[in-house]
């Protein structure tokens, strides 16, 4: 013990450890960020103690989470963990450090998070990160160390560096409080700055409502506006609240108190306190837990209506919160008169603007008496009349009657401008699409002079549309409709490409006949495109029983990636409900595989002059078809390639099936299993699966095939229907005896 302790002091106080924590502060002191000062620290402390990966966590006092951040293409993705969890979590809330030389056999060990990465942690090294005063800012981890296992030595190396590193990372995060706090002060001086020139009224409310969500890093907010006609608070801008418009008496509930008294609530738990209603709770199913509500007095001192914030991510709301607010809320009160005088005087300039410019559409006004003053030959057109005399000098309420009728309910209540597209009008039996806009006439003095109606008749363009959508995507259909023609010229991209195709599906017809067959794809193609569009993808063709799908062209999104996969997944749990209903019919169900594929695509309209098809073309997209025919090789229903993998956001439950050489290619491409859709009974034991078939494919990359074939083994005892663990224990079978000299963990693919 005492010769340990002797090695020990001598390692850490000989000169090569000192130039050893001189160079940390010296690289550390170099770092010009906080995302580069936890990289260099990460690099110096793998390499010094010879680790594989290493992480820095770092704790959020208000939050109660460590979080790290990675790299991840262009961007760097923060995780975050609560500070209780996990190894590192035991490390920082037990303040000391720990090695563990067997991370599965350690119940503070989390095995999903190698679940969800397909990573596998064998060893641990994890100590606190310890200001020099003492004060524990975080957690430094290193796993997986080459040849020797932790020991004390590496632990003790471990705490002295990062000790060392502990001062250049205080004055980082510091800076970057500091560069956030003034980053935060020059947003609101901008958003104040255009919200004082912002004129639009509507645009101006949900402008305000978004900023005072992000200032305050809140999860909502509303507005509530005084009506002094009915004594009632009132919003039409609220995240959450749809379209629905909130009504009630100005001295109920926490905005009422607030509005009423004219001071400021911060109330962190919003069910214990007696003024919080949560009938509106109920209506949604929101939750709210803290709120911070301020009133909205004008320039004159009266409260003219109450700003309210919901639910403060990471904790309740701040003293600093209600000064940023009523800061804010002085700005809202001038913006909405400011706004509100606009409105005026843009609805007197719309008078004769308005008459000008709507010719080619039907222009109606109807006096203060509620009598039609005037109609132009547009309207008489639209409304099937042949001359004036037949409209001019009626009453509205006798014209606009029947199915029309519901034009008076606005007529009577329009205050400001409003327009109601795609409405439905009916003359001499006929039925109409229009676009419909009423508008309130005023004079100089603001007198009313009545209103104005404005007919756009969109029948054809409604029916064109209609016609176009059965035989292309319907956005595609819009944005053509809409002047988009360029789109279809040819382009490249990057898009994902999603196939499917029905399996045993001659079966299936042999038994349905031809017209049971087209009933059965009918309803199959209807479910799974839905599916589709439902994440913003488009329908390229079907190819008998299987179909074809574009994320990414032309209408790209910055999720493409993610959005494939979540469609895959769908069609998979819409086909069970639909198997389900089949089942009860007693008819036999559906089984179909999927392929995704993320590449560069070239897109356009190719065909000859008498028949065009907008579609893709390349090998990004032979390679999406090739994956989805090896879904049958491995027992599986949803297959990626590694660059769909790679290109993935969100986490999902995957495995890496294989690193093969697909038909017609030479260079291997990684491809991996889409899991999430899988129940307890349609895939059983699933962690003890993966985690059994993730450590056969170890050991079949490192071509120890007994070892491999005993793993792959296991995984098919606890999940024996699953294919791909029986198809590795055949093939590490047949590789045994072939005992290849070359190899690399690459298959090559003999089949389509």
């Amino acid at each position: 013990m005492g010769s340990t302790t002797t090695s020990r002091k001598k390692i850490v106080g000989s000169d090569k450890f000192a130039q050893l924590l001189l160079n940390v502060n010296n690289d550390l002191a170099a770092t010009k960020s906080l995302d580069n000062a936890l990289e260099t620290l990460v690099g110096i402390t793998t390499s010094t103690i010879g680790a594989e990966r290493g992480t820095i966590f770092l704790n959020n006092e208000k939050t109660g989470e460590l979080y790290s951040r990675v790299a991840q293409g262009n961007f760097m993705r923060e995780i975050r963990i609560m500070n209780t969890r996990g190894v590192a979590g035991w490390v920082y809330t037990n303040q000391k450090g720990a090695i563990i030389l067997d991370a599965y056999k350690d119940d503070r060990f989390d095995k999903s998070v190698d679940m969800r990465t397909g990573y596998r942690t064998k060893n641990i090294l994890c100590t606190p990160l310890r200001t020099v005063t003492g004060e524990t800012i975080g957690v430094s981890q290193l796993l997986n160390k080459s040849g020797a296992p932790f020991n004390e030595q590496d632990l003790e190396i471990l705490e002295a560096m990062t000790k060392q590193a502990a001062i250049a990372l205080q004055s980082h995060i510091a800076l970057e409080a500091m560069e956030a706090s003034r980053k935060q002060e020059l947003e609101f001086l901008d958003v104040v700055s255009q919200i004082s020139s912002e004129l639009e009224l509507s645009s101006l409310l949900s402008r305000i409502v978004s900023t005072i969500t992000t200032m305050l890093d809140a999860e909502r907010s509303s507005l509530f506006i005084n009506d002094e006609k009915t004594s009632e608070l009132y919003t039409e801008v609220g995240e959450g609240l749809g379209k629905n418009v909130i009504r009630f008496p100005n001295h109920l509930g926490i905005a009422g108190t607030v509005f009423t008294s004219g001071e400021i609530l911060n109330i962190p738990h919003c069910y214990a306190d007696l003024r919080f209603n949560p009938a509106f709770d109920k209506q949604t199913g929101y939750f709210t837990r803290s709120m911070l509500c301020a009133p909205v007095t004008n320039k004159d001192g009266k409260i003219i209506g109450v700003s309210q914030v919901l639910n403060k991510r990471g904790g309740s709301f701040s003293s600093e919160d209600e000064a940023r607010l009523v800061a804010f809320t002085s700005q809202i009160s001038i913006g909405i008169e400011n706004a509100a005088l606009f409105d005026n005087v843009q609805n007197l300039m719309n008078y004769n603007i308005s008459m000008l410019s709507s010719m080619s559409n039907g222009v109606i006004t109807i006096n203060e008496d509620s009598e039609i003053e005037t109609c132009n030959d547009s309207g008489l057109r639209i409304m099937k009349l042949e001359e004036s005399q037949q409209i001019l000098k009626q009453k509205a309420t006798d014209f606009f009657k029947g199915e029309n009728e519901w034009i008076l309910s606005k007529l009577e209540n329009v205050e400001e401008g409003e327009y109601i597209p795609d409405a439905e009008l009916t003359f001499e039996n006929e039925k109409i699409s229009t676009n419909v806009s009423i508008v309130p006439l005023k004079s100089t003095e603001n007198e009313s002079l009545g209103t104005m109606i404005m007919l756009e008749d969109i029948s054809n363009e409604k029916r064109m549309k209609s016609t176009m959508s059965r035989y292309m995507d319907a956005d595609l259909a819009e944005q053509l409709m809409d002047g988009g023609e360029g789109l279809l010229g040819g382009q490249e991209s990057i898009g994902t490409v999603l196939f499917s195709d029905i399996r045993s599906f001659t079966t299936l017809t042999e038994e349905l006949g031809a017209q049971g067959t087209v009933a059965l794809l009918n309803e199959y193609f209807t479910i799974m495109v839905d599916c589709v569009q439902n994440e913003g993808g488009m329908l390229d063709k079907f190819i008998g029983d299987a179909m074809m799908a574009i994320f990414g062209t032309p209408f790209p999104h910055d999720d493409d990636p993610d959005r494939a996969v979540r469609a895959a997944i769908a069609m998979m749990n819409d086909l069970n409900d639909y198997n389900m209903r089949r089942a009860k019919e007693g008819k036999l169900p559906i089984d179909h595989g999927m392929g995704l594929n993320t590449d560069n695509i070239m897109s356009g309209n190719i065909g000859s002059p008498k028949r065009m098809d907008y579609t893709v073309i390349g090998d990004g997209v032979n390679l999406a078809a090739r994956v989805e025919s090896a879904c049958k090789k491995y027992g599986a229903h949803i297959l990626t390639t590694e660059y769909s993998f790679k290109a993935f956001k969100a986490t999902y439950r995957t495995r890496q099936v294989d690193n093969m050489i697909v038909k017609g290619k030479t260079k291997p491409v990684k491809v991996y299993e889409v899991l999430d859709y899988h129940t307890k009974e349609s895939f059983p034991n699933m962690i003890e699966v993966l985690e059994m078939f993730n450590n056969g494919m170890e050991f079949y990359n490192e071509a120890k095939w007994d070892d491999a074939i005993k793993y792959f083994k296991k995984a098919e005892k606890a999940n024996p229907k699953d294919k791909a663990s029986i198809m590795y224990i055949d093939r590490c079978t047949t590789l045994k005896k072939q005992n290849p000299k070359d190899w690399n963990g690459v298959w090559v693919s003999k089949s389509k």
